[in-house]
């Protein structure tokens, strides 16, 4: 039987779900092929875009202390994440749909196992992104301008891997843009050196864990011809990741000392520099578990950067209230 000739998990499931999400349990029977497009099967693309606004809009608040405003930002923050996230993964989907009918792992999604067709899967991007552009419209006109700015870099990413060796750096590129969209949300002026700093550590972040997961696919990458970070490095991913973590590590911490400088509490920017500290602490955990030619443990090492990313969102959003 050829890759395309592949049968679809029963009942339609996506092989790289977690068995028994809510989408598979509790979704409308017609609504789930949609949901498996959008990845809502899959939380962890969400926390990963979300995250990184989190820190930009943790970051500014302390440096001004939090408002009341700043409550609707996140909550904004992670229904456009969900929305935006579902709507890059259908585009990805649409754009890479041979590929994936290719790949073990990923021909179960939605379009290559017929659940969708390419049609509906454009209209159904568009809607995910009109609800998201209303959302973003309730923002300074400082952060809409910079959220549209983004949809250049969506759209690359997915050629991004037929043309670079990189393009998880793409991929953070555009995974990272909350940063400087939340930063501008709080304080309704433009981001300055030190949100495109913390944006710069949360490419670093990115380039980090999506090698990781890059390592699942990289013999099926080979056959179809697709590049990665994961392919480039090879035995040497180890010392990249390292790399990784250390620009990640300096980067955050010369953001939040940029931000909270002389004038600023001390007890505020102890509590601000253990952002980074903590981030660098799970990523150290990270390299001392992973086993690149094992591909559940690095979808599982993957997984837990939700965990990575809340850490310094937590130390940063304190540092707001002191």
């Amino acid at each position: 039987m050829t890759p395309t000739e592949q049968k679809p998990e029963p009942g339609g499931q996506v092989s790289d779900a977690v068995r028994g999400n809510w989408v598979d349990r509790f979704a409308p029977e017609f609504s789930r092929p949609y949901l498996r497009l959008s990845r809502a099967d899959r939380p962890i693309g969400t926390w990963l875009l979300l995250l990184p606004c989190l820190w930009g809009l943790a970051l500014a608040a302390a440096v001004d202390g939090w408002r009341l405003f700043d409550l609707w930002i996140a909550i904004g923050c992670g229904l456009g994440a969900w929305l935006m996230r579902g709507a890059g993964c259908t585009w990805n989907d649409i754009t890479d749909r041979d590929f994936d009918a290719a790949v073990a792992r990923t021909r179960s999604r939605p379009i290559p196992s017929g659940q969708v067709t390419v049609k509906q899967a454009v209209a159904w991007m568009f809607a995910q992104m009109a609800l998201a552009g209303l959302i973003l419209l309730t923002f300074d006109w400082t952060a809409v301008l910079l959220g549209v700015s983004s949809l250049g870099i969506v759209a690359l990413y997915p050629f991004a891997k037929r043309f670079t060796w990189w393009p998880q750096a793409v991929l953070g590129l555009a995974f990272n843009w909350g940063v400087p969209v939340a930063w501008a949300a709080h304080s309704g002026d433009w981001p300055g050196l030190p949100a495109w700093l913390l944006y710069a550590s949360g490419i670093a972040w990115t380039l980090f864990y999506d090698t990781i997961y890059a390592h699942q696919d990289k013999e099926d990458d080979v056959l179809i011809g697709v590049k990665s970070t994961a392919r480039l490095f090879g035995a040497d991913t180890g010392k990249w990741l390292a790399r990784f973590l250390v620009a990640a590590v300096t980067l955050m911490g010369l953001a939040v000392l940029l931000a909270l400088g002389p004038g600023s509490g001390v007890l505020a920017l102890i509590v601000a520099l253990a952002a980074p500290w903590a981030l660098g602490w799970h990523l150290f955990w990270q390299i001392s578990r992973l086993d690149i030619d094992d591909p559940e443990n690095c979808l599982r090492l993957f997984r837990t950067n939700r965990n990575a990313g809340l850490l310094p969102a937590l130390f940063l959003a304190c540092a707001g209230f002191l």
